[in-house]
Formats: C-alpha cells, sequence, structure tokens
C-alpha cells in the first residue's frame, strides 16, 4: 500500500471517529420520550369516566335491541316448529311479520352502532385532548426535545406513559 493510500485511510478513520464521537455527543444531548396512547385510553381515569359515561347514555338502547333480537329469534323457532301445521296464508303471513322484525332490528342495531361509535370518538378525542396538554407539560417541564406517540419500538428508559396517566388522573 502506497504511503498516499494509507494517509487517505487515517483521514477516513479519523472522519469516522469525529462523527460518531459527535454524533454520540449529540445523542446524549436529545432528550426523547414515547407515550402509548391505547394505555392511556385503557387505564386513565379520564377515559374509564368516558367509557363509563357511554355505558349510561347507551346500555338502555343496548337492552332494548337485545331484546328485540330474542324477540326475532323467538318468532323465527316458533315459525320453524309450527309452519308444518300453518296454512298457506297463515305461513306468508307470519314470514312478513319475521321479515318485518328483522328489518326493524337490523336497521335499529345499525343506528345504535353508528351513533355509539360516533359519540365514543367524540369521547376518546377528548381524553387525547387532555393528554396532550398533560404530554405538553411534562416536555416543557422536564425539557424533553420530542415525545413520540407511535414506534415500532421503544426501550422502557423512554416510555412516560405512567407519568401522562398520573398526570392525567391528577388534573380536573
Amino acid at each position: 500500500m502506497s504511503l498516499k493510500a494509507v494517509k487517505q485511510m487515517i483521514r477516513k478513520w479519523a472522519v469516522l471517529a469525529l462523527a460518531a464521537l459527535t454524533v454520540s455527543a449529540w445523542a446524549q444531548e436529545f432528550k426523547i420520550g414515547f407515550v402509548s396512547t391505547e394505555r392511556i385510553l385503557r387505564d386513565s381515569n379520564a377515559a374509564k369516566a368516558a367509557q363509563a359515561r357511554l355505558e349510561q347514555e347507551f346500555g338502555r338502547r343496548e337492552r332494548e335491541i337485545e331484546n328485540l333480537g330474542n324477540q326475532l329469534r323467538q318468532a323465527t323457532e316458533k315459525f320453524e316448529k309450527e309452519a308444518p301445521t300453518l296454512s298457506e296464508s297463515q305461513r306468508a303471513a307470519r314470514q312478513r311479520q319475521i321479515a318485518e322484525l328483522e328489518r326493524d332490528f337490523q336497521r335499529r342495531r345499525r343506528e345504535f352502532q353508528e351513533d355509539l361509535a360516533q359519540r365514543r370518538n367524540e369521547e376518546l378525542q377528548q381524553v387525547i385532548e387532555r393528554a396532550n396538554r398533560v404530554i405538553r407539560q411534562i416536555a416543557e417541564s422536564e425539557k424533553f426535545d420530542l415525545i413520540l406517540q407511535e414506534a415500532v419500538y421503544i426501550a422502557p428508559k423512554h416510555d412516560i406513559t405512567d407519568k401522562v396517566i398520573q398526570g392525567l388522573n391528577n388534573a380536573r
């Protein structure tokens, strides 16, 4: 190897070593945190209160739909048992009644699911907004440079979800 090639290789290694030291120093100064939105929406008191409000608001309608589904099932079973003994006109009338009951059940269930999904989204959005305020407060007070809410992998030392849940639970 020539002297010129050796000098170039030494310069390359020096540049790489300097870059590694710079990145290492930068990484030590850069403070990063991670928050699990899923855990916040599952474990925080605000999320549990939102779920309780939804259950209170939609519980009666859900029971009504369950009862209607049971009526439909019972009517269908009764029709299947009695169909051989019914006249053609009676059979057709019962089939119409069951079909009407089925349509009513499907419509009410679909409306219920749409209303529940909309209200759930509204409630969870409020929880997320409150959590984001707490996250900003923690970031400012503890001087974080970056806080992520979604990641494929994060080292547990960077997870501040428990602090956020505690701050959210303490905030009123």
